[in-house]
């Protein structure tokens, strides 16, 4: 299976990067619609400018099985974040901000350098506030001789806009559905309206990509791959996601129902999160998954 971005023309894919540069010149690249100009130094909810800023460029061997294959998921992860989660595990980059000022070329770089390590795909975490210039790298990249699937791995607060200048580049989509309801999206990740918004985006992502086809040797090519982590007392209505899922995209959809939670960055302000999920409650889950025929990613 081909990767889809090689059957794009280089004018095509060029449209794609200014389309997506003018929308940072009044910033709506995702559903926050901050509005500032970042190509004029002005930041917004992200934190980010015109600048694309890097954490690290690695191998990952603890990603889901599909993505790390033999040799690794090429993961770049990008620092900030459009979403602000009290408990986020890697808050050093998405709210404190860790990482360097990297140009496209030196991404496109490390994307080939991932490649030749024996990577089997290149996989953005967090991308949605640099979606311009990480296409720019993608540009440059292949010209380097990319020819790996791209993974888009977001927190599942996405523009549908902007999701659409993505189609055709896009193999494997995978973003978290933290939550069923709007209140829980404001109170632990900042947004009005994570749940409407997400429900809307993933089924765009399936739209694109379809269900993940995984190949022989075992890795994944092409579709949608949800994540869905579950959070103590129930706060991340894993029943109404799944059900969401079965029922509205697909029961043969592959979703990784998550079991690491632990309290980090301001979980311990919030009483209710201020420790891990119990067995009972990952047990509860994983047996829902089962009941719904979701148990791809068990």
């Amino acid at each position: 299976m081909q990767t889809s971005y090689l059957s794009l023309s280089r004018p095509e894919l060029e449209d794609r990067v200014e389309e997506l540069r003018e929308k940072l010149k009044d910033c709506s690249l995702c559903p926050l619609e901050c509005g500032v100009d970042r190509l004029n130094g002005e930041r917004g909810r992200c934190n980010s400018g015109e600048e694309l800023l890097v954490s690290s460029f690695a191998p990952h061997h603890g990603e889901e099985r599909p993505l790390v294959g033999q040799y690794g998921s090429g993961t770049v992860f990008l620092s900030n974040c459009n979403l602000d989660c009290v408990y986020c595990q890697n808050y050093e980059l998405s709210q404190l901000g860790r990482g360097r000022a990297m140009t496209p070329g030196e991404v496109a770089e490390g994307m080939l350098e991932l490649q030749s390590k024996g990577c089997h795909n290149i996989n953005w975490v967090s991308p949605t506030h640099f979606l311009p210039q990480l296409v720019e790298s993608l540009v440059k990249a292949i010209d380097g001789g990319l020819e790996v699937p791209i993974v888009y791995n977001s927190g599942g607060y996405d523009s549908l806009e902007t999701l659409r200048l993505l189609d055709g580049m896009v193999d494997v989509y995978m973003p978290d559905m933290k939550y069923a309801n709007d209140e829980c999206g404001l109170k632990y990740s900042g947004v009005p309206d994570y749940w409407k918004v997400n429900k809307r985006i993933v089924k765009e992502m399936y739209r694109q990509v379809g269900d993940l086809k995984i190949d022989d040797s075992g890795v994944a090519r092409r579709g949608l791959l949800i994540r869905h982590l579950v959070l103590p007392e129930g706060i991340a209505g894993t029943e109404k996601v799944l059900r969401f899922v079965g029922e509205e995209l697909s029961r043969n959809s592959y979703v990784n129902v998550m079991d690491q939670y632990r309290p980090c960055w301001k979980a311990s302000e919030y009483g209710e999160l201020g420790r891990s999920v119990t067995g009972e409650e990952l047990e509860k889950a994983f047996d829902l998954a089962r009941k719904m025929g979701l148990d791809r990613g068990l």
